[in-house]
C-alpha cells in the first residue's frame, strides 16, 4: 500500500487540494498573532481586551457555526469550501482597508476574528466531507499525514517570516497575504475536477446510534428543512459512538489544556524570564520538525501496531510532555528545555492527529460527516476559549508558573479517556446490532 501512495495513488484531484490547503496553511502561520499584535501595536489595547479578542472570536465563531453544519450537510462541499476561503479573504481585507484609511477599531477586530473562526469551522468540517468523497478509505491515514506534515511546515517556517515581514513592511503586511492565500486556495479547489454527487438527492439513512433518528429516503425538496434536532445531531453521534466518544472527549481536554499554556509562556519567557521575541519565536518554531517525524511515522507504526495502540500510545505520551514547560529557567539551558518538550509533544502530536482524524472519518457515515467535524470542531474551540480566559484568571491570582503546572498535572490525568480496547469496526457494529 504504501508504495502505491507513494506512485501517485491519492491521485491528482487530492494533490490540487493538498496544495490549496498548504498555501492557506502558509497564509495563516504567515500572519500567526498578526491581529492581536496590530491590536497592540496600532490600537494600543491593553492585556485584557487582547485575551477577549482571542477568546471572542473562537466563541462567536464556534456559536456560529453551529446551524450552519446540518445546512452544509445536504450541499456539495467544494462551493461551500470555495465560499469560506472567498469569506475569509474579505473578512480580513477589510484590516488593511481600514488601517489606510484610519478608521481601524477594536470591535472591528472582534467581527473579523469571529467572522473568520466561524469560516474556519465550517470550512474544515465540508473539507473532511469532501476528502472522503475523494480519497479511497484505504488511503485516508496517508492523506492525513501529509496535511499533518504541511500543517507542521508551515508552522515552523510562517512565524519567523511573518515576524521578519512586519519588521520591514508594516502591521497590515502579513493580513493582506493571508487574505489572498485564501483567495489562491479557492482557486486551487476551483480547479478540481471530482465530480462531487448531490447529497440532498442521496438516501438519509439512520445511523447505528440513532436508529429512529434520522428520515430514511431521499429528503422531500431540493432544499431540506432544518430541523432543531439536526444542531445537535453531530454531537448525539459522537457521544453515543463508543469508540468516538472516548477520543472526543479527551482530545478536547488534551488541546484546550495544552493552549492554555501558550499565553502564560509568553509572560513567563519574555516578561519575566528576560527572552528576546526572537529567541521565543525560535523555542517554539525549531520543534516543529517533530510534527514532520511523526507524521511521517504515523503510517509505518499503524501498519506494525494498530491504529488503537498508538492513539493509545501516542496519546498518553504527549500528556506526559507540558508539565515540563513549569521547570524553565533563564538562559541557554531554559531555551533548550523548551525546545527539548516542545519536540517531544509535538512528535507524539503528529504520530496522533493523522490517526485520530483517519479513525473520525472512517467511523463517521458520509451523511453526517460535515455535523459530527462541527461539533467537534465548536467543541474545541469554546472549550480552549474558556480554558483559557479560566487560566489568565489562575495566572492573575497566583503567578503563570503555577498555572502551567496546574495545566501540567491535569494532563497527566487525561490519557484515562482515550478507549481502553479495540473498537470494533463499524460494519461489524452494523451486524451485531441488526
Amino acid at each position: 500500500m504504501a508504495r502505491a501512495v507513494r506512485g501517485g495513488a491519492l491521485g491528482r484531484e487530492f494533490r490540487w487540494l493538498w496544495g490549496a490547503y498548504t498555501v492557506s496553511a502558509f497564509g495563516t502561520r504567515l500572519a500567526f498573532d498578526a491581529v492581536p499584535l496590530l491590536a497592540v501595536l496600532v490600537l494600543h489595547v491593553g492585556p485584557t481586551e487582547v485575551s477577549a479578542l482571542a477568546a471572542t472570536g473562537l466563541a462567536v465563531g464556534a456559536a456560529v457555526a453551529v446551524p450552519l453544519g446540518p445546512w452544509v450537510e445536504f450541499r456539495r462541499k467544494r462551493p461551500v469550501m470555495i465560499a469560506m476561503d472567498l469569506l475569509r479573504c474579505a473578512a480580513l481585507l477589510t484590516i488593511p482597508l481600514a488601517y489606510v484609511l484610519d478608521v481601524l477599531t477594536f470591535p472591528q477586530l472582534l467581527l473579523v476574528a469571529g467572522v473568520v473562526a466561524a469560516a474556519d469551522i465550517v470550512f474544515t468540517a465540508a473539507s473532511g466531507a469532501f476528502l472522503k468523497s475523494l480519497v479511497p478509505q484505504e488511503n485516508l491515514l496517508a492523506a492525513n499525514a501529509r496535511f499533518e506534515a504541511t500543517t507542521w511546515t508551515t508552522t515552523m517556517l510562517g512565524p519567523p517570516l511573518g515576524g521578519a515581514a512586519i519588521g520591514l513592511f508594516g502591521p497590515v503586511t502579513t493580513l493582506v497575504t493571508d487574505a489572498f492565500s485564501y483567495l489562491l486556495s479557492a482557486a486551487g479547489i476551483r480547479a478540481i475536477a471530482h465530480k462531487e454527487p448531490d447529497p440532498r438527492g442521496t438516501e438519509r439513512k439512520p445511523s447505528p446510534a440513532h436508529p429512529t433518528g434520522s428520515p430514511t429516503g431521499p429528503p422531500p425538496s431540493p432544499s431540506p428543512r432544518l430541523h432543531p434536532g439536526d444542531l445537535l445531531d453531530g454531537w448525539r453521534y459522537l457521544l453515543a459512538d463508543p469508540a468516538l466518544r472516548p477520543l472526543f472527549l479527551n482530545s478536547t481536554l488534551v488541546n484546550g489544556l495544552i493552549m492554555v499554556s501558550s499565553p502564560l509562556m509568553v509572560i513567563l519567557m519574555v516578561g519575566q524570564l528576560g527572552f528576546t521575541p526572537w529567541q521565543y519565536g525560535l523555542a517554539f518554531a525549531v520543534p516543529c520538525v517533530g510534527g514532520l517525524v511523526g507524521s511521517r511515522l504515523s503510517r509505518r507504526l499503524v501498519a506494525r501496531y494498530g491504529d488503537h495502540r498508538v492513539l493509545l500510545a501516542a496519546g498518553t505520551l504527549r500528556a506526559c510532555w507540558p508539565l515540563g514547560l513549569a521547570f524553565v529557567g533563564p538562559g541557554p539551558a531554559g531555551l533548550v528545555l523548551v525546545m527539548v518538550v516542545e519536540f517531544g509533544l509535538i512528535t507524539c502530536i503528529g504520530v496522533f492527529t493523522p490517526v485520530l482524524a483517519t479513525q473520525r472519518l472512517t467511523r463517521t457515515p458520509a451523511d453526517r460527516v460535515v455535523r459530527t467535524l462541527s461539533a467537534w470542531s465548536v467543541t474545541g474551540k469554546l472549550t480552549t476559549a474558556a480554558l483559557t480566559a479560566l487560566w489568565g484568571l489562575l495566572a492573575a491570582v497566583t503567578t503563570p508558573r503555577t498555572a502551567i503546572t496546574v495545566a501540567g498535572v491535569l494532563l497527566l490525568a487525561t490519557p484515562l479517556l482515550l478507549p481502553r480496547r479495540q473498537p470494533v469496526p463499524p460494519a461489524l457494529e452494523d451486524l451485531r446490532k441488526s
